[in-house]
């Protein structure tokens, strides 16, 4: 047992870690820097002029000259001007900028530097000069090889320089680090998780997911008891590919499995395989299985695949589309090739299904494609009790409501609700988090930042007034819209004035005549402008945008128009670089005029049923302008109850039936009797 203190750690510096490759590339800024100085101060900024052995004689009588140097080896003398000689007339020739010039300025040319010298001292003998006026650099000091130590620096300063810019670029474009140095660009950049690392992830905290949990359970299975499926000639599956809109749980899914299956796990990005250089993608992609075949049996998850597994041939500049090409032919082989192992799955997630190649999807390579669709209410409660374990929550919290009041939110979108309840109830000072804490937070998420010290003036108050009144009084009177819960005209998000929030109900199918009450409602608040100002305003754009969608959406894709007929021009794997419509210009007219006669149709409707209900939209108007905000409970107090009996979700859910129970009585029985086949 070791008793010795350790050191404590200076603050600021306990996760501090010395990045890879740090020494040589702080070798190489430094050699560098150092180049650079040192051409700063050998460099002369001009090459010397050439002059004669008599113009020399003429300047040393001068007293012109500080110094000369003898270079035996190159058969040249080099001269070097004082300061103010260099400034006169007669040494213009130098050029304009020669007072810049440290020398040597001038060399002359000689046959030999032992006849040069004895020339010399006679010269200066004869001139009755000193025998040191001038500086002499006598020859026995340079070097005898060839060159000077100068000429040296100078002539390999532009290797060293390029052989440090190349060794930086390679680094950098490489991803730097281990994986990503010059000879390691190749290297497969997987993050392993085994028993050292082990994610800590399980199923019990994927909420939501029964049927795809049940799927990857299975494979889990055969990797914890592989006799129990090869004793009957079953063969493991090769891989599992997880399909589903954004922030629905693939790699949460994808994470627990990690956690719950005992064997090494590899996890990397689709995008982990691209790179600008010819060959990298698939050498990463051989090293990946390298990896994982030395670790066999083991997974492999590949997130967002469809960075690198797009159908082959579509579009795209041919240099990058061959190369992505080419990494996924070698991840295609490496799957299900000639000499494939089968001690390694593959797990892959992605949002775009309809890009991926045919060759992706076929059995032998993803032999399951498991769908990963927004939970419905039963899976929301279940999410809504995940996120909430580590929530001080207070008595009136109804996850059974909040799961009803959340339709079309996915896993990411109901943790934000919680984190955003935690934060509005922590902001307020409460001790725990409330019911009306977690309705702000929905509001919060679905409408956007409450803006309650946006100024608007009067009139422009009571525009909005009068518009989400015009939507909650046609929702209100019409028998297939959704059930109002709130209408609020305090501005929110980046342009909204007015928010509704309305109860969808749990459904898959929607007939003719519910999309035409839809329409209806939505469009109540344009309506109502007209019946009231006798002008309309720009607020209705959002409304605008959806009832064209939906429109076309009815006449050219739901076959939802006689003229049109029963014909869908929605093409299920449409790409991106599709470019011509699949019907003539006289059918593109025709579902035009169609869209504009559907749209006007229910305009008028919704104006004749606010000139009809005139009095309601004027109550709850002036009830939105006193309030701001207005509850369900209001509405059935100023206008009276709903005219249509028809259960929400909410109720439906709370009033569960006993076949609703019964299945999932069942699921709940499957995941048990898995988990003790697991164990045993």
């Amino acid at each position: 047992m070791d008793n010795s203190k350790k050191k404590p750690t200076p603050f600021g510096k306990k996760n501090m870690k010395k990045p890879e490759g740090g020494g040589i590339q702080g070798w190489l800024v430094a050699v560098m820097i150092m180049s650079v100085v040192g051409l700063m101060i050998f460099y002369k900024g001009s090459t010397p002029k050439k002059i004669t052995f008599k113009d020399f004689e003429t300047y040393i009588l001068n007293q012109d000259v500080e110094k000369i140097s003898v270079m035996t080896s190159q058969k040249t003398v080099e001269v070097t001007l004082y300061e103010n000689s260099i400034k006169k007339e007669k040494f213009a020739f130098l050029g304009a900028d020669r007072s810049a010039i440290k020398g040597p300025q001038m060399f002359f040319n000689i046959s030999d530097s032992k006849d040069f010298l004895e020339r010399y001292r006679v010269f200066v003998k004869d001139s009755k000069l000193p025998q040191n006026y001038v500086d002499l650099i006598d020859p026995e000091i340079d070097n005898g090889d060839g060159s000077s130590m100068k000429d040296i620096f100078i002539n390999f300063l532009p290797i060293f320089l390029l052989a440090g810019l190349f060794y930086f670029l390679m680094t950098r474009m490489g991803g730097g680090g281990g994986g990503g140095q010059l000879f390691n660009i190749g290297r497969s950049k997987a993050q392993l998780f085994d028993a050292d690392s082990k994610v800590k992830i399980t199923f019990n905290d994927v909420a939501g997911l029964n049927e795809a949990k049940y799927e990857v359970q299975e494979i889990v299975e055969f990797l914890k008891n592989p006799t129990k499926f090869t004793d009957l000639g079953g063969k493991i599956p090769k891989g599992a590919l997880l399909i589903g809109p954004p922030g629905t749980g693939k790699t949460l899914l994808a994470k627990a499995v990690a956690g719950e299956a005992g064997v090494p796990f590899f996890s990397l990005s689709g995008s982990d395989f691209v790179e600008m250089f010819v060959g990298v993608g698939a050498a990463r992609v051989r090293d990946l299985f390298r990896q994982a075949k030395e670790k066999a049996p083991c997974i492999i998850f590949i997130d967002e695949i469809d960075a690198v597994g797009r159908s082959r041939g579509r579009g795209g500049m041919p240099g990058a589309n061959d190369e992505r090409e080419n990494t996924l032919n070698s991840l295609l082989v490496e799957m299900d090739g000639f000499g494939t192992d089968s001690g390694i799955i593959i797990l892959a997630a992605t949002n775009r299904p309809d890009v991926l190649d045919p060759a992706l999807m076929r059995p032998g390579r993803f032999d399951r494609q498991i769908s990963i669709d927004k939970p419905d209410v039963i899976g929301r409660e279940a999410i809504f009790k995940v996120h909430m374990g580590g929530l001080k929550l207070s008595d009136n919290v109804d996850m059974k409501k909040l799961a009803s009041q959340t339709p079309g939110f996915a896993g990411a979108e109901i943790m934000n609700v919680c984190n955003e309840a935690a934060l509005i109830a922590a902001r307020k000072d409460k001790k725990a988090i409330d019911m009306q804490d977690f309705q702000d937070a929905i509001d919060r998420v679905i409408g956007g930042l409450e803006k309650k010290n946006k100024l608007i003036s009067p009139e422009e108050k009571e525009i909005v007034a009068f518009h989400e009144a015009g939507h909650a009084v046609t929702g209100w009177f019409l028998e297939h819209a959704d059930p109002l819960v709130k209408v609020s005209i305090v501005p929110r998000g980046v342009a909204a004035l007015g928010y509704a929030q309305y109860l969808p109900r749990e459904q898959y199918l929607y007939r003719t005549e519910q999309l035409m009450d839809e329409m209806c409602m939505t469009l109540g608040g344009r309506a109502a402008e007209e019946v009231v100002f006798g002008k309309i305003s720009t607020g209705a754009l959002s409304d605008l945008e959806r009832i064209t969608k939906l429109a076309y959406s009815m006449v050219s894709i739901y076959g939802m128009n006689d003229k049109v007929g029963n014909v869908s021009y929605y093409d299920s794997k449409q790409t991106d670089y599709s470019f011509t419509k699949p019907y003539s210009e006289e059918t593109a007219k025709l579902i035009d005029n169609e869209v504009k006669a559907l749209i006007s149709e229910a305009y008028e409707r919704s104006k004749s049923m606010l000139r009809d209900k005139r009095k309601e939209l004027d109550i709850i108007a002036h009830e939105l302008l006193k309030k701001e905000i207005i509850f369900q409970s209001d509405l059935e107090e100023l206008i009276g109850k709903r005219p249509f009996e028809k259960l929400t979700s909410l109720q439906e859910y709370s009033n569960t039936s006993d076949e609703n129970k019964v299945v999932a009585d069942k699921i709940e029985q499957d995941k048990v009797d898995l988990e003790k086949s697991a164990t045993n």
